[in-house]
């Protein structure tokens, strides 16, 4: 019994803890070799973010990177493209039908009421593409969304979390 009740314990524990805010995918070309990869060098051209936030991704981007066995580099293997935006979201939420019903049962008349309400907010999404240096071409990509831009705490503690989820789809296990 007691083995039973760990199991729950443990695969109720994973499931919470595997949940991810965000919205992460990556694409590759099936073509890159992508043990040969050692070296990469940052390009910030379309990081339009204010410096708190640019240092923040940067900072985990590259130790996430090193973490993945590669260096940086003045001769690099990989160009590591970031950029960032947002979005204006609104969310549509409605309550179910409450009041006061009348005659008939559950198919007579009566008065009900719904509630509609809207929250709109920011959210913002990163983008890491990997190019090789010699042919130019992309090999690979990674891109995470649902970040709150509105909440300065938010941002700090989500940044080092979506630059995460994005890394680990990389080096892509091919199928």
């Amino acid at each position: 019994m007691k083995k039973y009740i760990f199991i729950l314990l443990a695969s109720a524990t994973l499931g919470l803890t595997s949940c991810s805010p965000f919205q992460v995918r990556s694409d590759y070309a099936d073509t890159a070799n992508f043990n040969s990869y050692k070296t990469y060098k940052i390009r910030i051209d379309d990081l339009k973010l204010n410096d708190i936030d640019k240092d923040r991704v940067l900072n985990e981007l590259s130790k996430q990177l090193q973490s993945k066995g590669l260096q940086s580099g003045e001769n690099p293997d990989l160009i590591v493209n970031v950029k960032a935006n947002h979005k204006k979201v609104t969310d549509i939420n409605s309550s179910a039908p409450y009041g006061m019903w009348g005659w008939g049962g559950p198919f007579g008349w009566g008065v009900g009421m719904n509630r509609t309400w809207t929250s709109n907010y920011n959210e913002g999404a990163i983008i890491v593409d990997l190019v090789d240096a010699r042919s130019q071409k992309l090999v690979w990509q990674g891109i995470g969304s649902g970040i709150s831009v509105d909440s300065p705490k938010a941002k700090q503690r989500q940044i080092p979390e979506i630059m995460m989820e994005i890394m680990k789809n990389y080096p892509p296990q091919r199928k």
